[in-house]
């Protein structure tokens, strides 16, 4: 069987990742959560962790069909998430918590956001929400935990963390993100890193409960503008994460 091997440096010292311990979180997550999660991920044969880092020796799925439908993605993370709700932070007490390295983000996006207002391709909502995120980004991550009942997230539920088998099964890739969270936070990522605004309501619908959305969006909306900053200017991914920043802003009027 065709295996894929994944492997990490040490992350730089003072870095979100290594502050975060994002690498061996993953070695972790295929060491105790994979075999139990309940949703599709890649079979783990080895995860190793040392002072050279990280290696996994994962299930090759590069033959399936990157991405998947948002309905369905949208499904199996509430699956996922009713299935730990209140048990993952005692069962995984190392799982990262709400509110963990939100220093260093808000850092980050201020030291950011100056270039990104700068672009002559920012929409009308997206400038709106970054302005009012200066300087508020510990605030607004820190309204994470007033989303509901912390359970097992993926972290960085985007479609390009996913894949679909022959038979339409998903799986989930990529758990350096793993954490003890509302599980809303996931929705909220899908739909702003993924989705188009035209099928915002739908794949809501199919996630369920949903009323905490407007609560995350601030938080989700900093990694929304600074995924839009690593962007091109005018180009085709620049636009598409404009539409989304918009509908996000259009969510969250009296939120923020």
């Amino acid at each position: 069987m065709s295996r894929h091997i994944k492997r990490r440096r040490p992350a730089e010292p003072g870095s979100i990742p290594a502050v975060l311990d994002s690498f061996r979180a993953e070695v972790r997550f295929y060491r105790e959560i994979a075999p139990v999660v309940g949703v599709r991920v890649p079979g783990c044969y080895s995860a190793e962790a040392g002072a050279d880092g990280t290696v996994l020796v994962l299930e090759d799925l590069s033959a399936w069909r990157p991405g998947a439908d948002p309905a369905v993605a949208a499904r199996l993370l509430c699956g996922m998430h009713r299935r730990w709700e209140e048990s993952a932070p005692s069962r995984w007490p190392w799982l990262r918590p709400v509110g963990a390295a939100t220093d260093l983000v808000e850092e980050l996006f201020d030291r950011v956001w100056p270039r990104l207002a700068s672009r002559p391709d920012l929409s009308s909502g997206a400038r709106s929400l970054g302005e009012r995120l200066v300087g508020r980004v510990v605030e607004s991550e820190l309204r994470i935990g007033q989303a509901g009942p912390l359970t097992l997230v993926h972290g960085d539920a985007s479609l390009r963390n996913m894949c679909t088998g022959p038979d339409g099964e998903v799986a989930l890739l990529d758990w350096e993100d793993v954490s003890a969270a509302p599980g809303i936070i996931d929705l909220a990522w899908l739909l702003l890193s993924s989705v188009e605004p035209g099928q915002w309501d739908s794949v809501i619908a199919a996630y369920g409960a949903a009323e905490h959305l407007a609560v995350v969006l601030p938080a989700i909306a900093v990694q929304g503008l600074l995924s839009l900053a690593d962007t091109d200017t005018g180009s085709a991914e620049a636009a598409a994460w404009n539409r989304r920043l918009d509908a996000a802003a259009d969510r969250m009027k009296d939120t923020l």
